[in-house]
């Protein structure tokens, strides 16, 4: 079977050079929001923004994003994941390019969300891709890795916005957010597409040419495949692309809620806090240029995060990790809240950044494991989508909270209860994908119930 020689493949280049490609748009896309956060206290002071007002073009990009994750996921299962991929990069540099142009505050709010459909279609679609190529044993490990490059791009973008912005003013972040168009090209030169998406479609000669150009690749002695195999026997479902309401049939109900509700508190938390964070500690009394250094040595903090993660899906397994990291994210961001000097306030910003994007990490690595190849794309764009409405909600409701005086400790007490909620349903209705087949978690769900603790492969 054409999945057999795949699953078989040694990790070599290819992986890595696929790793680094879907990377890197990760790396544009976090940059790219990391500047709106950074540009948002200058932009503020000159434009004259009430705390409503910067709140929206927080949660604009959001609504964009949740579209974005809905219908490119939708696309991504009828006309394949590396199309969707190229078009949505370049949809959301362009207009990260058109915000330097913005003339009113209307007319920012919508460049920003034509920006946020682009990023809400990239992300779960490259997460997709690279879910489907990675090796069984090691495929939680490939996709925190592939998430920690959102933490090189916030790096990048405190970078930018330390060394630049306040020399050049704000404008000129946007200009360097283009940049991402000329990765295009990257994309079509060293991205296949999806094997697995290719047989599900009945494409099979496709999958063989990939399988064989791969393998060569690798260095692993090939062999022609059996002309007389039957489209089944190579590993093809030949299904019809089903729609969004095959997420709630019986076999994957549970696992569709367990994930949206996952989706929701990750995204409402990460984009209340994060895109707040350096108007937050501005409003602490920090100077602009103090503010963009402390808030850089709280992104650093997100690194260590992605790789402890990375190495803890693979050995306690996702749903633990996950837990455990939603669960200290909320402890952290209680205690950032009440920060009572610089010290105790660099300290908690970076431990909430520390679990708070190792679980984004985890959740990009989980959510691909429970659908099928037919509504993978399906299933992970509408959990992000969903999340996305959380993304829309929080930075508008700081605004509001903090418009009314409601204090810095009560925000963070509020995030810090959404998170260990939330924590706690991803521990009671999640299921264990450690060391599984694709195929084995997910065609397989309507048959036996996976057990938390049984983590062999499925024969």
């Amino acid at each position: 079977m054409i999945l057999d020689r795949l699953e078989r493949m040694p990790v070599g280049s290819f992986h890595y050079k696929l790793l680094l490609v879907t990377g890197l748009g990760w790396l544009f896309d976090s940059m790219d929001t990391g500047l709106i956060a950074f540009v948002l206290p200058v932009l503020a002071k000159e434009w004259g923004l009430s705390p409503e007002q910067m709140g929206w073009i927080g949660s604009i990009g959001l609504i964009g994003m949740a579209l974005g994750a809905v219908i490119s996921g939708t696309l991504a299962d009828r006309i394949g994941r590396k199309k969707v991929f190229t078009i949505t990069v370049l949809m959301y540099a362009l207009a990260t390019g058109m915000c330097a142009l913005a003339w009113s505050y209307e007319s920012l709010l919508f460049f920003r969300f034509l920006v946020g459909f682009g990023l809400g279609g990239e992300l779960p679609v490259a997460a997709t891709l690279m879910s489907e190529y990675a090796p069984t044993k090691l495929r939680g490990r490939f996709i925190v890795l592939l998430e920690s490059f959102w933490g090189i791009g916030w790096l990048v973008a405190a970078c930018i916005s330390y060394l630049i912005i306040p020399q050049f003013g704000w404008k000129i972040a946007f200009v360097i957010g283009t940049l991402p168009a000329l990765y295009v090209f990257l994309i079509r030169l060293h991205m296949p597409e999806s094997v697995r998406y290719l047989i599900s479609k009945n494409k099979i000669e496709e999958a063989k040419e990939i399988i064989l150009d791969l393998e060569k690749k690798l260095h692993v002695i090939s062999k022609p495949f059996e002309k007389s195999l039957t489209a089944a026997e190579m590993g093809s479902t030949n299904e019809k692309t089903p729609g969004p309401l095959s997420l709630f049939n019986s076999s994957y109900m549970k696992r569709t809620i367990m994930l949206w509700l996952a989706w929701f508190g990750i995204v409402y938390s990460y984009y209340g806090i994060f895109m707040w964070l350096p108007s937050i500690v501005f409003q602490q009394g920090f100077a602009v240029v103090k503010t963009f250094e402390y808030v850089l040595i709280m992104t650093i903090a997100q690194l260590p995060g992605y790789y402890c993660a990375a190495w803890l899906v693979d050995v306690i397994g996702r749903k633990y990790t996950l837990s455990i990291f939603l669960l200290m994210s909320g402890v952290a961001s209680y205690f950032f809240g009440n920060a009572a000097s610089p010290e105790t306030l660099l300290l908690w910003g970076a431990t909430m950044s520390f679990f708070n994007l190792g679980a984004w990490g985890v959740i990009y690595t989980y959510t691909p494991e429970l659908y099928p190849t037919s509504i993978r794309a399906l299933g992970s764009g509408w959990a992000a989508g969903f999340g996305r409405i959380g993304g829309m909600i929080a930075p508008a409701l700081v605004g509001i909270m903090l418009a009314n005086q409601l204090g810095i400790g009560n925000v963070f007490l509020m995030f810090a209860g959404v998170l260990i909620v939330v924590s706690l349903v991803v521990l009671t209705m999640g299921v264990e994908t450690r060391q599984r087949q694709l195929e084995d978690i997910s065609f397989t769900a309507d048959l036996f119930k996976i057990d938390k603790d049984n983590v062999e492969s499925v024969q």
